[in-house]
């Protein structure tokens, strides 16, 4: 009996030391995604020249777009690496990748010294960023999966989930101390390399970290049978059976996902500051306030997911987002500094620096109610021996390349327009679609043994193929 409750604890354990070793890399992959986001209206005209402050902060904008454009063929790349290879080798190297580019950005000579040549290494540095985030999430996510025992998947993937938001209030907190510490001038003359050299630390650190743990046992179960997939691009894509669950995830998941994330977490940023005209300071305090006191709900929902199921939690957060969005950013316009002139359901009521906390509170909320518990459900969609590859490619197009337009296409729309809530369109669309198409065609994962490949969705459906031709 001791032994027993002695191994209990072993376990109990490891699958800890396991979420740490990844939420830890994660959170330092996003910082690093995120102090190039953050700092937008600061060093946008530093590397771009357009006429105009609004058309830099566009062309810094399409930089940070290319970082996720790209995160799909990354997640190709290092998923079918992770899938070859194995799980730790895969997201050992995606944080040394986007690390030393986050690092060289923090040396890179400005228009000033290099002209053009300074915007176009730039974009080649996010590139890289983007490639290795590709590879990163679907590692982080199918290694503590893969650990986790079941009925509790939704439990401890969710604390995966809490990292982009760490992440991005690490970098919030990073750039507030040096900018207050340094002043305004001198934070704006070379400070602002501070944030991004910081990372390299961080990068070593978890390197470290991760290189104790050992492979994921599915994994390492698969090796010893030899049941490796040859070719995981193949059997991932032109499998009719598995490539049908990769769209359904993608049309009826992540890309909701991916546009409400964007909005709550970094989007409200930004429309504080170029919009609302909040100061950096100020926008950074009320924003990493509300990801603070919301960081808990991606647990709570990650467990609760577990209880009721992924589907109804994830889709509950997009409608929520599609009929709130508009009060919501209508009372924002309320208590910001200025009276914009626009307004929705309320008139101006004063700069209010906690009722705008408050307001990005609630759209944080709708993230961790469709972040929660999307890890879990994608890793109980696919076979355990092409997972990286299949669940990291829908998950990548519906965050890198739907999520990640949404302050491009926001902003272009509202100089378009002249309407500041024009915004908020594009992600009530794409979450609109979302909510109908996963209604009708998503189903639920959370009873899914991913132990046994066959038990997953997409090889249930080729199971039943195979003997329906029979």
């Amino acid at each position: 009996m001791s032994e027993l409750v002695t191994s209990a604890k072993n376990g109990v354990q490891s699958i800890r030391k396991v979420i740490f070793a990844s939420s830890a890399g994660t959170i330092i992959e996003w910082y690093d995604f995120y102090i190039f986001g953050a700092l937008a209206t600061t060093l946008a005209s530093k590397f771009y020249t357009t006429g105009t402050a609004a058309g830099d902060v566009i062309a810094w904008l399409g930089t940070f777009a290319v970082g996720f454009m790209v995160r799909p063929f990354g997640a190709l790349f290092f998923g079918r690496m992770g899938d070859l290879l194995g799980r730790k080798f895969t997201y050992v190297l995606t944080i040394a990748i986007m690390g030393s580019a986050t690092f060289i950005i923090g040396l890179l000579p400005t228009k000033e010294v290099l002209g053009v040549w300074a915007g176009v290494i730039l974009i080649i540095l996010r590139i890289l960023q983007g490639l290795a985030l590709g590879g990163q999430y679907g590692g982080a996510a199918t290694f503590v999966a893969e650990h986790a025992p079941q009925g509790k998947r939704g439990f401890y993937t969710s604390w995966i989930q809490t990292t982009a938001t760490l992440g991005l209030f690490l970098s919030l907190g990073i750039i507030l101390v040096v900018r207050v510490g340094m002043g305004e001038e001198t934070f704006n003359d070379w400070g602002w390399r501070i944030p991004f050299m910081v990372s390299i630390l961080l990068v070593i650190l978890s390197v470290w970290i991760r290189q104790s743990l050992r492979e994921s046992p599915l994994y390492q179960q698969m090796k010893v049978s030899k049941t490796i997939s040859k070719n995981p691009l193949k059997e991932s894509f032109t499998n009719p059976y598995n490539l049908k669950w990769v769209l359904i995830a993608l049309f009826g998941a992540t890309m909701g996902q991916g546009v409400v994330w964007y909005t709550g977490q970094f989007y409200a940023l930004f429309y504080l500051q170029q919009i609302f005209k909040v100061s950096l300071v100020e926008s950074n305090i009320i924003v990493g306030a509300a990801l603070v006191l919301s960081a808990p709900f991606f647990v709570f929902f990650g467990w609760l997911s577990d209880k009721v199921g992924r589907k109804k939690i994830m889709l509950g957060g997009m409608l929520l987002a599609v009929l709130t969005y508009y009060p919501i950013y209508g009372a924002m316009a309320a208590f910001a500094p200025i009276d914009t002139g626009q307004h929705f359901l309320f008139g101006y009521q004063g700069y209010n620096m906690v009722a705008l906390s408050a307001l990005v509170f609630i759209q944080v909320i709708y993230v961790t109610m469709v972040y929660g518990p999307i890890a879990a459900f994608l890793v109980e969609l696919f076979p355990t021996k092409i997972r990286y590859t299949s669940m990291s490619f829908p998950y990548h197009i519906g965050n890198g390349v739907f999520g990640g337009l949404v302050p491009m296409i926001g902003l272009a729309w509202i100089t378009a327009t002249g309407n500041n809530f024009a915004g908020i369109w594009y992600p009530m669309i794409i979450a609109g679609i979302c909510f109908v198409v996963g209604v009708i065609l998503l189903k639920e994962t959370k009873d899914v043994d991913i132990s046994d490949a066959s038990t997953s969705l997409s090889g249930m459906s080729e199971a039943a193929g195979k003997k329906d031709k029979e």
